[in-house]
C-alpha cells in the first residue's frame, strides 16, 4: 500500500430540469467519492478542474476545498460530495487535480481522471 494515495470516482449526469437547449445551456451534476488509499491520514486542501465544451472552450477553476469543506481522511475513509457545472454545448468533459496534505506533512496531488459530460442526445441506438 502507499503511504499517499487517494482514489477518486465520478458518476456525472445531465440536467434536464435545469437546461435550456434553446439558449444554449446544458447544466450537468457530478458524485466524487474521493478515497484514501494510503497509509497516512490526509487532508484535501484544494481543487483545480479543467471543464472543456464540445467546441473546445476551456475554463479553469481552482478553489480551496470541496462543496466548503477540506475533509481529512484516515486510511480507508471516504468523503463524498456533490456538484455541477454548465456548459454551452451538450457535451464536454472535466478532469482535474486535488491538493492534499498528508498528517505528516508531505504534499500530494491526486489526479482527476476525465470524464465525459454529455445529454443523451447524440448516443446512436442500435
Amino acid at each position: 500500500m502507499p503511504k499517499y494515495s487517494f482514489r477518486v470516482d465520478v458518476e456525472p449526469q445531465y440536467l434536464p430540469e435545469q437546461s435550456m437547449p434553446g439558449q444554449s445551456v446544458y447544466s450537468f451534476a457530478y458524485t466524487i467519492t474521493v478515497t484514501n488509499t494510503g497509509e497516512v491520514p490526509a487532508q484535501l486542501i484544494s481543487r483545480h478542474w479543467i471543464i472543456v465544451d464540445a467546441q473546445g472552450d476551456t475554463e479553469e477553476v481552482k478553489g480551496l476545498g470541496v462543496v466548503g469543506q477540506q475533509p481529512l481522511l484516515k486510511s480507508g475513509e471516504s468523503f463524498q460530495y456533490s456538484s455541477g457545472c454548465r456548459l454551452r454545448t451538450p457535451s464536454g468533459t472535466m478532469q482535474g487535480s486535488y491538493f492534499c496534505v498528508a498528517e505528516d506533512g508531505e504534499r500530494f496531488d491526486v489526479e482527476i481522471p476525465l470524464f465525459v459530460l454529455d445529454d443523451g442526445s447524440h448516443r446512436v441506438l442500435h
